[in-house]
């Protein structure tokens, strides 16, 4: 076990700690719940840093750091939907997005090929504005201004537009490897 999988472990370990805080009836659950989904968010590029830095990158590492990814995003979308179910389209792109990128990412590795699906500026893109807006969101609360949860909204509804651009050029640069089979 080296630091940069403990960093991805704890993006894991901080999932059923958001929706518990999130979900309590603690005062500010929703500022502590953000705070702990910002903490997991950080762990991702930590985790890079730590692998590059220390030169502590591995086969293993490159696989359990998306599933980390993954995890978190799909929790915590899924938490958001409970509370704000008018966002299920934006939410339904950003989930079916990240289950077909990671099946075509798959895929292209078994043809030795995964270099073709390797992540990209508009893929880094997407992950920002994704983390943004979901920790805007999980910051609303009742007191809020109302232009927290349309910005919230609003950056959401861009994180999935940035998901449909970032897995159509994903698909073009496979489509060589994938129509050869």
């Amino acid at each position: 076990m080296n630091w940069a999988n403990v960093a991805t472990y704890t993006r894991i370990l901080f999932i059923p700690l958001i929706i518990m805080v999130y979900l309590s009836e603690m005062k500010m659950a929703n500022i502590m719940g953000a705070g702990v989904f910002l903490l997991a968010s950080i762990t991702d590029w930590l985790d890079g840093y730590l692998a590059r830095r220390l030169n502590q990158g591995s086969s293993y590492g490159a696989f359990i750091d998306p599933v980390a990814d993954k995890l978190l995003v799909v929790s915590v979308v899924t938490l958001l939907l409970s509370v704000y179910p008018s966002l299920l389209v934006p939410c339904l792109i950003i989930i079916v997005r990240e289950v077909v990128v990671s099946a075509l990412r798959e895929w292209m590795a078994q043809r030795k090929s995964s270099s073709l699906v390797a992540v990209g500026f508009v893929g880094k893109l997407k992950t920002t504005v994704q983390m943004i807006a979901l920790t805007v969101l999980l910051l609303v609360g009742s007191s809020s201004p109302a232009i927290f949860l349309q910005l919230g909204i609003f950056l959401l509804w861009l994180a999935a537009l940035l998901s449909l651009i970032s897995m159509g050029i994903y698909f073009r640069d496979a489509w060589q490897t994938l129509s050869e089979a």
